[in-house]
């Protein structure tokens, strides 16, 4: 019996550092930075082999060897696509235009067509840049790394808003008001982010309560009045001038 319940307690042990080992890969892995996704399109397979080899050691990379096809891959939300222009079933210019209403990332067309006409034609369908056939993979890659690194910077610029004085980073969470530090709470932050997103525009405490608490939030719109007290008094350390504005019997705006 001790020899049975030594190997069962043998097991469990081994189990658990197995586990705990394997936990540790996993959250090792997870810490990794993730790499940006590239989509190349081209109905060229040697062409679209030869990138995907070139991108491979740096990107996370898709591809796909007709427009059709270059439909269905849009769905990894790739940070930059490479679009051949000249493709039997579905050329590059229709698929730029199909996409582009919900794409926003850089688009660069790939094409022996030089005429300044073929490359107008390819900006107004969406495109971003246009590399020329025959091209070098070096110049290419630079031109790749290029506009990621520009588009990182828009969207850094976007998750910034400032408000003279009053700086709002959305994705860290933070108010910065005169250099200072202002610490809200979760609801208080929510409210900041949803007035200063829509500058000028007049919430009533039921939308401002249905937007940050959701419309199941126990509770009642009540409650947004002292939230809204409380950010005022936290600003108030910092600044005279009134961010958060009463639009009597309306309800708040945003006073940038």
């Amino acid at each position: 019996m001790d020899k049975y319940v030594n190997n069962l307690w043998k097991f469990e042990e081994e189990k658990g550092e197995n586990y705990c080992m394997k936990q540790d890969a996993l959250s090792k892995i997870n810490e990794l930075p993730k790499r940006q996704k590239l989509l190349i399109v081209d109905d060229e397979r040697g062409i679209v082999d030869m990138m995907a080899e070139y991108f491979a050691p740096r990107y996370q990379v898709y591809t796909a060897c007709s427009g059709t096809e270059a439909l269905q891959k849009v769905s990894a939300c790739p940070d930059l696509i490479l679009l051949d222009i000249n493709m039997p079933d579905l050329d590059g210019l229709a698929v730029c235009r199909k996409i582009r209403s919900y794409i926003t990332c850089p688009i660069l067309f790939l094409t022996a067509r030089i005429e300044s006409v073929d490359k107008l034609e390819g900006f107004r369908a969406g495109a971003d840049d246009y590399i020329v056939k025959p091209f070098d993979l070096d110049e290419l890659g630079a031109r790749v790394e290029a506009h990621l690194r520009r588009e990182q910077r828009r969207q850094c610029s976007a998750a910034v808003r400032f408000f003279g004085e009053l700086v709002v980073d959305y994705a860290a969470r933070t108010v910065v008001l005169n250099g200072e530090l202002v610490l809200l709470s979760k609801r208080e932050f929510d409210i900041v982010e949803l007035l200063s997103l829509h500058a000028g525009q007049v919430f009533d405490r039921e939308r401002i309560y249905e937007t940050v608490w959701g419309i199941d939030g126990e509770g009642n719109s009540d409650t947004i009045m002292e939230h809204i007290r409380k950010i005022r008094a936290k600003f108030a350390v910092h600044t005279l001038h009134s961010y958060i504005e009463t639009v009597w019997g309306c309800g708040y705006k945003w006073n940038g």
